[in-house]
């Protein structure tokens, strides 16, 4: 489809003029890879997996023993210990990237106005951990003995809520839950609190802590993560053949999103804009997405018909960062779905899978991969997806096997699907 057919078939909603502009100015990680932007880079670059044997509990009584841990994580070395004792790692996690991002943004939190700065935060299931470790409690001593801090750690809005009050952002603020997408949808949403004037900054993304045995063994039963225990490092394999599911990871990304203005009033240094966002549901199935791909196409029309009315079409997008999980189902759906979109140019686009290396984070998997994409944009080259030895014969797109390449890429596209048949995708170009 070329950029004349593409704009009459989805035409840009607006009057004629650009719409307001919103850029990324700052970023924070904590990934199985490391517990920064940076660090999650330059493994990415280097095609290291972040997969390996579970440590943080016995893992021995499950068919699944691996996972994408945050490994070596100390809370008190960013918090006071006893907050920490106090708070579930969903909302240590993004704490620490909210900081991160802050810090990187070198915003100035005293020249803000509050009422105008503020959070969304998407998790797939929120403080776990804590909900899990009172139940424990109960059986073990009654219910007397119940935390009073279970509530405020287990709600899926307990981390924007925190970052809210530990930074004073008095703004919008609220959580996201569209499963495996509510990172794309959290920065998305974001995107579009400052399109329409409601905020000067927000920051946005998401944050998951649910590595425990019994999301491992429900997900494991549902026939849904690899059983690769002999090697995890390989276990995760998107588009591959001999690929077996996902694997399950933590951690948390957080974006500093601004108005242009806002940005530009306080010199900061711009890392990428963010000019398109779509979110549809498949209303197929709670757990396997529709067999063509249909949601996720018009999750990706929607977003391109935003990006082209900021002068992008669908042949200016150079990457695509696939949600790409390594399940049966999912990259064969994926790959059409792109196809359907991208007609024939779908061939002509690199695209590559980094849950390869990552791991999925759930719901803070897509503000990972947000990052990751303004990441390419400005250091010009393209995580491979490792693992891609035996191509699927139905997964035929170039999929950046195994290698990091160079390439000049100046607009991405990152798609995020999720159970409950959520889709979320978000196009972000260099800024210019």
């Amino acid at each position: 489809m070329n950029k004349e057919s593409y704009e009459q078939s989805y035409p840009a909603r607006t009057n004629g003029e650009t719409p307001p502009r919103v850029v990324i100015t700052g970023m924070g990680a904590l990934t199985p890879l490391g517990h920064t932007v940076e660090e999650t880079w330059q493994s990415l670059l280097a095609g290291r997996s972040g997969i390996d044997y579970i440590s943080k509990f016995d893992a021995s009584n499950l068919r699944v023993n691996f996972a994408g841990e945050v490994r070596d994580f100390d809370p008190g070395a960013y918090m006071d210990r006893k907050e920490a004792r106090r708070l579930d790692p969903c909302i240590q996690y993004a704490l620490v990237t909210a900081r991160q991002a802050i810090t990187d943004a070198e915003l100035d939190l005293e020249a803000l106005d509050p009422a105008r700065a503020g959070v969304i935060v998407g998790s797939g299931i929120g403080g776990v951990s804590s909900f899990r470790e009172n139940i424990d409690v109960v059986q073990a001593k009654g219910l007397r003995k119940v935390s009073p801090f279970m509530i405020p750690n287990m709600l899926v809005d307990s981390p924007g809520g925190k970052i809210a009050i530990e930074f004073n952002l008095q703004g919008p603020n609220h959580a996201v839950v569209s499963a495996c997408a509510s990172g794309t949808t959290a920065c998305g949403e974001a995107f579009e609190i400052l399109r329409r004037g409601d905020a000067d900054v927000m920051l946005a993304g998401g944050s998951e802590a649910a590595l425990l045995p019994i999301n491992v063994a429900a997900f494991d039963v549902m026939g849904a993560l690899s059983q690769r225990t002999d090697n995890p490092a390989a276990a995760c394999r998107p588009f591959d053949n001999d690929r077996d599911g996902f694997v399950m990871s933590e951690g948390s990304a957080i974006v500093v999103m601004e108005t242009l203005e806002h940005a530009h009033a306080r010199n900061a240094h711009i890392l990428a804009e963010v000019i398109g966002y779509g979110n549809t549901n498949d209303a197929y199935h709670m757990a396997a997405p529709h067999a063509t791909g249909r949601g996720a196409a018009e999750a990706m029309r929607v977003a391109l018909r935003k990006a082209a009315a900021y002068g992008e079409s669908i042949a200016d997008i150079d990457y695509i960062n696939a949600h790409g999980t390594a399940t049966r189902l999912n990259d064969i759906g994926e790959t059409l779905a792109i196809k359907q979109v991208f007609g024939e140019a779908a061939y002509n686009v690199r695209i590559s899978s980094t849950k390869s290396m990552t791991g999925h984070l759930l719901g803070a998997a897509g503000a990972l991969e947000t990052i990751i994409c303004t990441a390419i944009i400005n250091h010009g080259m393209v995580p491979p997806t490792i693992n891609l030895d035996t191509p699927d014969p139905e997964c035929d797109l170039n999929y950046t096997p195994n290698l990091a390449v160079k390439s000049d890429v100046r607009v991405t596209l990152s798609n995020s699907f999720g159970f409950g048949g959520h889709n979320a995708c978000i196009v972000l170009r260099r800024y210019a």
